[in-house]
């Protein structure tokens, strides 16, 4: 207002009134600061009058403490001072006393001056925009929840143009890609094409493009599964979808997308796939037939092998239950019928054995099992049936039986005197030759039949029995062999030189079960060798004997090692035979290991006299593959004995070779043995690789163990030369000697970070000049 005007008009309090009628809520004050006028409303809203804020006056500026918020004191006082000094406008923000507490108001006011511009006083109103300030404050809170919350979603959140050019990465994106819309620019290209050509794979760009570019064009929702580039390089699998978002009009004004991190889904359900894959192989694979169906009595899985032998490509379960039935021995068909659906009925497990019709019109014995699966409130939801082939399992039982009645019978025929001990040393078996040449039997005397001690003392000679008892003392608990050549009382009073042996038989916890003992009578031979040793002793033999020891020792190698495997697998089989129940199946395998064993050293024998007649007649084309599989498998039962792993790797594409198939097999069983014995002593998992693979005209073989490794690696396939406490040294001499002969080569190399790799060579080259 101009200076000089003094009309009520222009007062302070004619001023406030004026600006009342246009805004309300009007105040005025004098030149000092003192209320001369407060409106109506606002004397309702502060519970005050003018009369009672100039009150507070003497207390300086107690009228402002009074009313305004503690926070905002210092910051209004401080712009009122400031006003009150220079007479520039006042305009604030703040938070004032009203009856209801503390609420917002816009606060304005304007100087009054006089003609000489002197400030005369102060008019101004307040504004309450305490609702709108909490509008203002809730939506700030809203859109940093918000702006929080796309930030620390557990995806990748972005949106594009209705062109489809990127225009925000959330952070999470942002620090994955490395880089944000901004940063995303290549020469030449769109910010789209730009981003396909650095963050997404080379594979995947094509399809993602175009089926991008196809939602863009046609408005339909974008779905995709690619690989996306990570700030260090590395590609992850992202599933991403994409929406529109249209104005009232329809037409898309931006894209909203979700990128999803799922590349340990995407690895697990190939994993899955592969797994799913090996087993229905594994299935096919398998000679067993399975089945199972659910229980409301559908078919839900049929093996193929179970299909082609019903003669079926796909069936139900009548049709399939109907063509199992028809392929029943007729003896056995009713019997099975009427178990089975009793055992279905009950919800039993069902297992027999009947007579099956093959294909070329034979039957043979089938062993079938189906169990029910059930839920966990006790159902049946489902039920498995397996069907395996035991025609050779029933033969061999039938032969097992006859073989018990040949052993008991050889037992008794065998030109020695056999016996059995408890494990505390009590008689309990005695042959009929060693009954027949003590006198008496075991169930005959009381005394003299059923301890050890009174036997001893009735049969031993009185100056070899003290030694005697200290020898079956030592035995006894500690499973040493019993080994002693004595003299033994016969029924007519004659003592004769005896030589006696025997070995503990374990369990398969390891405890002794059974002492097994042989006596041989070895009088007459031992005065025969005294009588030899007499004419032996002028004969001159010093330059024979290292020959007859190391072809002595040769050949004991040679033998050893089947008759070694024989006595392994016949201890095996006895195990089984007496195992709760009998495990027939693996006294099967190791019978037919003991055979093969025993063949093994009648061709070690034929082999041995070839070698003087220096012949190679038993060298024939054969797959290396197969040999080396037999070698594995005569040495599994030891291996498991010894609480070793075979893991063998054989390449499928092996050449025939021309070797002699039992010289080679003894070199893998010597080799795989020695590694056996080499982990003895390892205390982590003793594990034994096997590898056969082709190089070129070479075939190599790659024993390998985890034990202590070779000391002294250019010393042992020396002759004699043995690590081993009671070893001859032949072993690796003779394999040595059998890979020359074929054309091939042994070495060692250390094994990383512990034990050796045996490897021997033999070559392809020599087939293709006895094929040609």
């Amino acid at each position: 207002m101009a200076p000089g005007l003094a009309t009520a008009a222009n007062s302070p309090i004619g001023a406030a009134k004026t600006v009342e009628k246009l805004s309300g809520n009007g105040w005025a004050m004098d030149a000092s600061g003192r209320w001369t006028y407060l409106s109506h409303d606002l004397q309702l809203a502060l519970a005050k009058t003018p009369e009672d804020l100039n009150a507070w006056w003497s207390e300086g500026e107690g009228a402002w403490k009074q009313l305004v918020h503690p926070d905002d004191f210092e910051r209004v006082a401080g712009e009122w001072r400031h006003c009150l000094r220079s007479g520039y406008p006042f305009d604030s923000e703040f938070r004032i006393r009203r009856r209801t507490g503390f609420g917002w108001v816009r606060s304005s006011g304007r100087s009054i001056l006089d003609d000489s511009g002197d400030i005369v006083g102060w008019y101004g109103t307040s504004l309450d925009i305490d609702s709108d300030r909490k509008t203002v404050d809730a939506l700030h809170d809203r859109e940093l929840e918000l702006s929080l919350l796309v930030d620390s979603v557990p995806s990748h959140l972005w949106r594009l143009t209705p062109e489809g050019e990127p225009s925000f990465f959330n952070k999470r994106m942002i620090d994955y890609l490395g880089r944000d819309v901004s940063d995303i620019q290549i020469p030449g290209l769109s910010r789209l094409d730009a981003m396909i050509e650095m963050a997404i794979h080379p594979e995947d760009a094509e399809e993602f493009g175009g089926a991008l570019n196809q939602s863009l064009v046609t408005g339909e929702s974008f779905f995709m599964r690619y690989r996306l580039r990570r700030h260090d390089g590395v590609y992850r699998w992202m599933s991403s979808r994409a929406e529109s978002v249209r104005d009232h009009d329809g037409r898309i004004v931006q894209w909203y997308g979700l990128c999803h991190d799922v590349n340990d889904q995407v690895a697990t359900e190939e994993a899955l796939r592969r797994s799913e894959w090996h087993l229905q192989r594994l299935i096919d694979a398998l000679p067993v037939h399975i089945c199972s169906w659910t229980a409301a009595g559908e078919l839900s899985y049929v093996s193929k092998r179970f299909l082609e032998e019903a003669g079926l490509s796909k069936a139900s379960f009548s049709e399939f239950a109907k063509a199992a039935l028809d392929l029943i021995h007729p003896d056995d068909v009713a019997q099975v019928r009427g178990q089975a659906l009793q055992c279905i009925q009950k919800g039993d497990a069902f297992s027999m054995r009947y007579r099956r019709r093959r294909k070329d019109g034979t039957f043979r014995w089938t062993a079938d099992r189906f169990e029910p699966l059930r839920g966990t409130n006790g159902t049946i939801v489902e039920w498995y049936g397996l069907s395996v082939d035991v025609d050779e399992e029933m033969r061999i039982q039938q032969s097992l039986r006859e073989s018990e009645h040949s052993l008991h019978q050889l037992v008794e025929t065998l030109p020695a005197l056999i016996y059995c001990l408890a494990p505390d040393g009590r008689p309990i078996y005695r042959s009929q030759k060693l009954s027949e040449y003590l006198g008496f039997r075991i169930e005959e005397d009381a005394e003299t039949g059923k301890s050890l001690h009174a036997t001893l003392e009735a049969i031993i000679h009185p100056e070899d029995l003290p030694a005697v008892k200290r020898k079956y003392s030592q035995s006894l608990p500690t499973g040493k062999p019993y080994a002693m050549r004595h003299r033994m009382r016969r029924f007519d009073g004659e003592y004769r030189w005896m030589e006696t042996r025997a070995l503990a038989m374990y369990n398969a916890e390891g405890e002794i079960v059974q002492w097994n003992g042989v006596c041989l009578d070895i009088d007459d031979w031992l005065r025969a060798q005294e009588e030899l040793r007499l004419a032996q002793r002028n004969l001159a033999r010093a330059s024979q004997a290292a020959s007859l020891a190391e072809l002595t020792a040769s050949i004991a190698h040679e033998i050893g090692q089947p008759l070694a495997a024989m006595i392994s697998s016949s201890d095996a089989c006895q195990q089984w035979l007496n195992a709760e129940p009998p495990n027939m199946k693996r006294a099967q395998k190791a019978l037919d290991r003991v055979v093969r064993s025993a063949n093994t050293a009648t061709d070690v024998v034929n082999r041995i006299r070839a070698l003087f007649k220096h012949s190679d007649d038993s060298r024939r084309v054969n797959a290396f593959g197969n040999v080396v599989t037999e070698a594995r498998d005569l040495m599994a039962e030891e291996a498991l004995r010894r609480g070793v792993r075979i893991n063998s790797r054989i390449d499928s594409d092996l050449p025939p070779l021309f070797f002699d198939h039992i010289q080679i097999q003894q070199v893998l069983v010597n080799l795989i043995r020695n590694a056996m014995e080499a982990m003895d002593a390892a205390p982590d998992r003793r594990l034994l690789q096997l590898r056969v693979r082709r190089d070129e005209d070479w075939v190599h073989t790659e024993i390998t163990d985890n034990g202590p490794g070779v000391d002294n690696p250019d010393r042992i396939f020396e002759p004699f030369f043995t690590t081993k406490g009671q070893g001859m040294g032949m072993g690796l001499a003779i394999c040595r000697s059998i890979l020359e002969s074929h054309g091939g080569r042994i070495w060692v190399e250390k094994n990383d970070p512990n034990g050796a790799k045996f490897v021997f060579s033999l070559p392809v080259k020599a087939e293709a000049a006895r094929a040609s």
